[in-house]
């Protein structure tokens, strides 16, 4: 991770290495807090934040499904992330990373009187699941790990305690040899990557699962308003894993993510192991909107001035 100048913590900007928090803060014990990833492009017009108010408002939403009460609103937020990145005066792509804690003041379950603090970090940062995975596919292996259930935790937060699931299946996935997890739900369909959205194509057929086990993918809703645009048949329904191995083609898409092929899942070559044409056209075609290059998509640009 590289380092920026700044990091904002409730209205003030502090500098990058001196953005702490107590030990005793209730986040850090109980799990209880909720965050975001945003990413921001250098377009021909600077720098932009894709889809600002969208993740804002689910920061805000995650934070009501938790309890939690943030003490901005809304416009204070996306404020806050605008100055941010102005002050730390980035020079190429970056990601954005609000979150909103639980601090230090209170110990046990009961978390209510514990206060809320909200911080946001932001630093240069490339493709999630590399370059080459953008361009050639990446191997993914089905976890072992079930998605966490709907009848014991809320999976429309974008909540801390959540991604415990996700960090075991990533860690059981990469010590495998693979580079990515994808987690069925608790009756055996195809939930979400650990931290992606999942499609796959076939027959000319885009295929994506509802979000009944998953976030509501600000990034996969994008994908799919391309492929409206593009006139592509879509289809939201579930997967099976036996679907997936046989497949034209998959891939995953997340705001760290973007866009990025499949090529193998569990030792099956998926379609002809290399990125599929339709995952291509929409993975161009994202770019093109996330720089600012359609004029269509351009109102989901926040342009830093």
């Amino acid at each position: 991770m590289k380092k920026a100048d700044y990091i904002w913590m409730d209205k003030e900007f502090v500098k990058w290495d001196d953005a702490k928090v107590h030990v005793l803060t209730h986040t850090l014990h109980y799990g209880n807090g909720v965050f975001e990833g945003t990413r921001a492009y250098k377009t021909e017009r600077g720098l932009a934040i894709f889809r600002l108010t969208d993740h804002t408002k689910r920061l805000i939403n995650s934070a009501k499904i938790t309890a939690i009460t943030p003490p901005y609103s809304l416009s204070e937020l996306e404020e806050a992330q605008i100055e941010l990145l102005k002050r730390n005066r980035f020079e190429s792509n970056v990601y954005i990373r609000p979150l909103i804690y639980l601090g230090y003041g209170i110990m046990g379950l009961y978390h209510v009187k514990a206060p809320v603090n909200v911080a946001i970090a932001a630093w240069e940062w490339g493709s999630y699941l590399g370059d080459e995975g953008l361009e050639n596919g990446i191997r993914v292996k089905i976890s072992s790990f079930a998605r966490n259930s709907v009848k014991s935790t809320m999976g429309k937060a974008k909540a801390v305690a959540n991604y415990l699931n996700s960090q075991m299946a990533k860690f059981e996935a990469l010590e495998a040899g693979y580079e990515e997890a994808l987690l069925l739900d608790e009756e055996g369909f195809v939930a979400e990557g650990s931290g992606e959205c999942f499609f796959i194509v076939r027959d000319g057929v885009l295929i994506t699962p509802p979000n009944d086990n998953s976030l509501e993918s600000i990034t996969q809703d994008t994908v799919l308003k391309i492929a409206e645009k593009k006139g592509i048949k879509i289809e939201r329904r579930r997967i099976t894993r036996d679907e997936v191995y046989i497949c034209d083609e998959a891939f995953f898409t997340g705001t760290a993510a973007e866009v990025t092929p499949i090529r193998e899942v569990d030792a099956r070559v998926i379609g002809n192991g290399r990125r599929g044409d339709m995952t291509r056209e929409l993975q161009k075609a994202y770019f093109d909107v996330v720089y600012g290059k359609d004029p269509d998509f351009e109102h989901m640009l926040t342009y830093i001035n």
